[in-house]
C-alpha cells in the first residue's frame, strides 16, 4: 500500500523549508513519498536529494505554487504513487 505524506513549508523563512524536507525524507516508511508544498522552487534541495539516494518530480502546485513529488530510489510502488500524483499537475518549467 502506498501513502502521501504532505509537507507544507510555503510559509516558513529559509533555511526552515531545507532542514524540514531533508529530515522529512529521510523518515519515509516503504511506500510512501513526499508531497512538499513550496512558495518557490526549492534549488537547494535537489542535491540533497541526489545525495541521499531520492528522486523527485516537481511540479506547478495547486496546494502552493511549487510542488515536489519526492521518493526513495528504488521503492518503485512509492514512485509509480508520486509520479501519478504529479501527473496530475503541470510540470514545472525553469
Amino acid at each position: 500500500m502506498t501513502s502521501e505524506l504532505l509537507l507544507d513549508v510555503s510559509e516558513l523563512e529559509a533555511p526552515e523549508p531545507l532542514i524540514k524536507a531533508i529530515d522529512a525524507v529521510q523518515r519515509l516508511a516503504p511506500g510512501t513519498y513526499l508531497r512538499f508544498c513550496h512558495r518557490m522552487k526549492p534549488c537547494h534541495l535537489y542535491d540533497h536529494l541526489t545525495q541521499r539516494g531520492f528522486e523527485s518530480d516537481t511540479r506547478v502546485g495547486e496546494l502552493a505554487a511549487c510542488e515536489v513529488f519526492i521518493w526513495r530510489r528504488g521503492d518503485t510502488a512509492a514512485a509509480k504513487a508520486a509520479k501519478a500524483a504529479a501527473a496530475t499537475l503541470k510540470p514545472w518549467k525553469d
